[in-house]
């Protein structure tokens, strides 16, 4: 249900627009002065505010003022019956969303906040969009193993050797293979991506090579695979701990050679794919457990990064903190929440299994259930602790 806050010193105006607006099926706050309706502002995110000009402690303009600096995206609407032009004109200079006469008309008001409700929703979805379609994200932190992993990017993009991460599920592995893309000579080139661990494991081949028409029972049609897709570009296999040993010996051959062979063909197919290979376990060990080729790993691991655990780098945090608080409170189309040094603290203190992607969840659910500066109590009621 959207939240509509009125401001006006008249009692009487406040309860008539309140009953229509409520009838509407709108969910209004009130409040009888400038002061208290700044107050509401900063401490609840509404979707509209309709402000008296005239009125004792903080006038509109002042509180338009105010309140575009606390947040610019939620829509104002002024409304006032000593208005002028003048007024009018320096009330949508200063931001207001529009401006309306008093005693307003009935239909203007509700087509008035229909308009600025849709401003609300396009100025949160624009917000959401940006960030989607932006290249890649930024690489927070400034602790010494997280610039090494930053150096080390910037000596190896240019390249094409071929990088194998490594690391624990929730590090952000897959962000140094969209660095490493973004930096290098194929930027311009497609940048595919395979999660290994989720494709079944008769299904790989064919994912991964694609396959011709009538190979098996449900290729209906020829399928291009995920090399010839990436070629120009970067093949980024995710989870490759995980391949079938079959799958690894068509995947090394391609590195060798250059060439794959569709499911159910003969004919090589030449491709320019530069691989970058991630894992969460160590391949050195599944190929002592003949999990894992010997020959292939060598072949991946011409450079090796590794990504340490949240845990490991607890310095960075706070950054990391900030940063989500940013994006996720832009994304709700609130403003950005602050939080208490003890809050932090006690995120700092936290042991975080499932790193980053854990940290970006918890700090999402502290958005959503505390108040407009996150306490120290929010993160000790709503983070579960470790048994």
């Amino acid at each position: 249900m959207s939240q509509i806050l009125i401001i006006d010193d008249e009692r009487a105006i406040r309860k008539t627009l309140g009953e229509i607006l409520s009838y509407e099926g709108y969910k209004v706050d009130e409040a009888s002065d400038g002061e208290e309706g700044l107050k509401k502002f900063r401490e609840k995110n509404y979707d509209v505010v309709l402000c008296d000009i005239k009125m004792p402690k903080l006038d509109g303009i002042e509180f338009l003022d105010k309140a575009r600096e606390a947040n610019p995206d939620i829509p104002i609407v002024m409304i006032s019956g000593h208005g002028t032009i003048e007024t009018a004109v320096e009330a949508v200079k200063k931001g207001a969303f529009d401006y309306i006469s008093k005693p307003p008309d009935l239909n203007r008001l509700l087509i008035t906040l229909r308009n600025a409700m849709d401003k609300t929703s396009l100025v949160t979805e624009t917000k959401v969009l940006k960030r989607k379609v932006s290249k890649v994200q930024e690489m927070i932190g400034d602790s010494p193993a997280i610039q090494r992993i930053k150096d080390t990017i910037e000596k190896v993009a240019p390249t094409d050797a071929r990088v194998l991460i490594t690391g624990e599920n929730g590090v952000g592995k897959e962000l140094v293979a969209r660095w490493l893309h973004e930096k290098s000579n194929r930027a311009t080139g497609p940048l595919v991506e395979v999660n290994c661990a989720a494709i079944p494991g008769e299904l790989i081949e064919s994912e991964l090579f694609g396959h011709e028409k009538g190979s098996f029972t449900s290729a209906i049609k020829q399928r291009i695979g995920k090399f010839e897709q990436a070629s120009g570009g970067t093949l980024f296999l995710d989870e490759i701990g995980d391949m079938s040993l079959s799958a690894q010996a068509k995947v090394l051959r391609a590195l060798q050679e250059g060439k794959i062979t569709r499911v159910g063909g003969d004919k090589e197919i030449s491709v320019d794919v530069r691989v970058v290979a991630a894992t969460n376990k160590d391949l050195l060990k599944e190929v002592e457990d003949k999990n894992f080729r010997l020959d292939l790993y060598h072949r991946l691991s011409v450079i090796l990064v590794h990504v340490p655990s949240l845990n490991d780098r607890k310095h960075d945090i706070p950054l990391l903190v900030d940063k989500f608080l940013e994006n996720i409170c832009a994304d709700y189309g609130i403003a950005k929440k602050e939080i208490e040094p003890d809050a932090l603290e006690a995120l700092r203190e936290y042991n975080w299994t499932g790193n980053i992607r854990e940290l970006r969840n918890v700090v999402e659910r502290l958005v959503i259930l505390s108040g407009k500066t996150i306490l120290k109590d929010d993160v000790l009621n709503n983070v579960v602790p470790r048994k």
